[in-house]
């Protein structure tokens, strides 16, 4: 398949559709296989609104904003979801035990070969069941992806992944120490992060700190620059155990530095984000107000709390959930170089 298109056409141009169309058609192959592994596993689709009250409540996800007029013309603000996490843990709270979404989210400040301000999430939720069974789908889809496709392996800039190999499986704390000699756990006191300390071994494994980086900055940056690069070559990599602070809505772990979440990565490039769902709404909301407290002060901006689904998290039995980035899963399936390879209309 063709690694570009002109960017100087527009996208509804014969020659360019044509030379996109394959990507496309790939995807449709894969989504209905998609759909199909979930029905086989007494999944239900749902399809839930992306009109939210709130967006969603991390520090670094930013949401397009509108106004709802209503019929008297009093005016509210509403926002485009980032996620449909809220309105799914919703539905687990009013008994559904097993569901799934293709769900279009909107973000901001995103752009690039692996970024666009809209794309698709698909996102499940298994009720009653460990977190790790998540790891087993994953290990499943991108097979199912791969054979829809037509090929064996995953693939992005140079970088393979067999795509019916079982991923490996690595600690973030593994991961820390093996790529950059960094003792994670010894920069989590407690579980409360030392800011100073994870500085410190950063710079010693030559990333540059700025003076108001805090411990959270820190940890993103040596994952991005030293670590998410090394991951998923050869076959996928299951990256678990985020540290806690790394996990707002996540259940803590036995060892509660650490959360019983995880990343699912091939060929250097994140695909999903799973963990077992945190269903205290006190410690919910006190999680998500120190969100949109760092939010504030590093962007200047917060978005509302969903009073709704607080409310709804206290009749949430225990479940898990993950979202992978459905156009990622084509992007490496098909061998695509950029994102808007593999979306029927990209914005231009």
């Amino acid at each position: 398949m063709p690694e570009s298109f002109p960017a100087a056409s527009p996208l509804w141009a014969a020659h360019v559709h044509g030379d996109r169309r394959p990507f496309l058609l790939a995807r449709n192959r894969i989504v209905a296989a998609l759909r199909a592994f979930f029905a086989a596993a007494d999944f239900i689709e749902v399809d839930t609104g992306a009109l939210q009250i709130s967006p969603g409540n991390e520090t670094h996800l930013h949401a397009f904003a509108t106004t709802l007029a209503a019929p008297d013309g009093t005016a509210s603000q509403l926002y485009l979801r980032t996620s449909p996490e809220f309105a799914c843990k919703k539905l687990l709270a009013a008994g559904e035990r097993r569901i799934v979404e293709f769900a279009k989210v909107f973000r901001d400040r995103e752009r690039g070969a692996l970024h666009h301000p809209e794309f698709t999430l698909v996102e499940w939720y298994r009720v009653g069941e460990p977190y790790r069974v998540l790891m087993d789908d994953c290990a499943a889809i991108l097979a199912k992806a791969a054979e829809a496709a037509g090929t064996k392996h995953l693939t992005f800039r140079g970088r393979a992944a067999d795509a019916f190999a079982a991923p490996e499986r690595l600690t973030v704390a593994e991961a820390f120490t093996r790529f950059t000699g960094i003792d994670l756990l010894a920069t989590l006191p407690g579980g409360e992060p030392h800011r100073d300390g994870l500085a410190r071994a950063a710079r010693a494994a030559g990333i540059r700190i700025a003076d108001d980086d805090g411990w959270s900055d820190i940890f993103s940056r040596v994952l991005v620059e030293k670590i998410e690069v090394q991951l998923g070559i050869g076959r996928a990599t299951i990256l678990d155990g985020y540290p806690a602070v790394q996990a707002a809505l996540a259940k803590p772990a036995a060892d509660a530095r650490v959360a019983e979440r995880f990343e699912l990565y091939a060929c250097g490039v994140e695909l999903a984000n799973g963990f077992s769902e945190l269903t205290d709404p006190v410690e919910q909301r006190r999680r998500l107000e120190r969100e949109m407290t760092e939010k504030a002060r590093i962007y200047g901006e917060r978005y509302p709390l969903d009073e709704d689904f607080l409310a709804a998290l206290a009749a949430m039995p225990q479940a898990c959930g993950i979202a992978l980035g459905l156009d990622r899963l084509v992007m490496l399936a098909t061998g695509a170089a950029r994102i808007e390879q593999v979306l029927w209309n990209p914005l231009p």
